[in-house]
């Protein structure tokens, strides 16, 4: 096996992340340093990488139906809720493709597969993602075509001390459901970008749900309940046909300090 399939096998990131692990000389074989990305992995062979020994876990994709109130993340300094708490706890280590911030809910995926977390979040695949939105007042329609033109929305600047700057967002399709319930598909992922476009109109989102990925649905996976996803659907995602049916869904694990997780 390449090395560099071995490490994103081991969850360290897609091929083209490993690739820059092995060329930054932060990878040891048998105690070598190895620095080549032609190199192979044998079985018997002990890798490491910055002194810690790594093994290739088997790859799993998980979609999770993310509850309000849990956050997108492995750690909280605050010790509050993540959404690896529903899962459970002899789960391999995964990694969320994209995120949906606290007071969201709705579908979100979790892989050790670099590579398909890469396909499904890197602008240049373009993955559609559904969402199914309530604004604490009727929609005007009028707003649809600003929104799919665009409007430019606040973004956290990556220096310290610098104001936010303005990026140009845009939905690819806007549908009315009811006189404030729309349904809004994007192909970028910018930070709370839903929310603060439509805050740029004068209007909160109330809720907001991710109810497709691509050629994932949610479907009636219940809130704090994941499933695995299967080889249709793992498929499907990676640009192949639509996925069959949906596999039966699993019970999230207890939360922190034998709590259950919440519904």
């Amino acid at each position: 096996m390449r090395l560099n399939r071995f490490l994103a096998g081991a969850g360290l990131g897609s091929r083209r992340a490993c690739e820059a692990i092995i060329t930054a000389g932060r990878v040891q074989i048998n105690g070598r340093p190895v620095t080549n990305l032609a190199t192979t992995v044998l079985p018997e062979d002990a890798v490491k990488v910055d002194n810690h020994l790594v093994r290739a876990e088997r790859q799993v994709c998980v979609m999770l139906n993310k509850p309000v109130g849990f956050l997108s993340t492995r750690t909280d300094p605050n010790q509050r809720d993540t959404v690896f708490d529903l899962l459970p706890p002899d789960m391999p280590r995964l990694f969320h493709v994209g995120r949906l911030d606290l007071d969201s809910e709705g579908l979100l995926l979790l892989t050790n597969d670099g590579d398909l977390a890469l396909r499904l979040t890197h602008p240049r695949y373009k993955i559609e993602k559904e969402y199914e939105v309530a604004l604490d007042r009727p929609y005007e329609t009028g707003l649809t075509e600003k929104l799919l033109q665009g409007v430019y929305i606040p973004v956290d600047s990556r220096e310290e001390g610098s104001p936010p700057e303005r990026v140009r967002a845009k939905a690819e399709a806007i549908h009315r459901l009811g006189p404030n319930k729309l349904k809004v598909i994007l192909r970028q992922g910018l930070k709370r970008q839903i929310r603060l476009m439509f805050l740029e109109f004068g209007y909160e989102v109330k809720k907001l749900e991710r109810v497709r990925l691509g050629p994932l649905k949610l479907g009636r996976l219940k809130t704090g309940l994941w499933r695995y996803l299967d080889a249709g659907e793992l498929a499907a995602l990676r640009g192949g046909e639509k996925p069959p049916k949906a596999a039966a869904p699993r019970r999230s694990s207890p939360g922190r300090a034998g709590r259950p997780a919440r519904p």
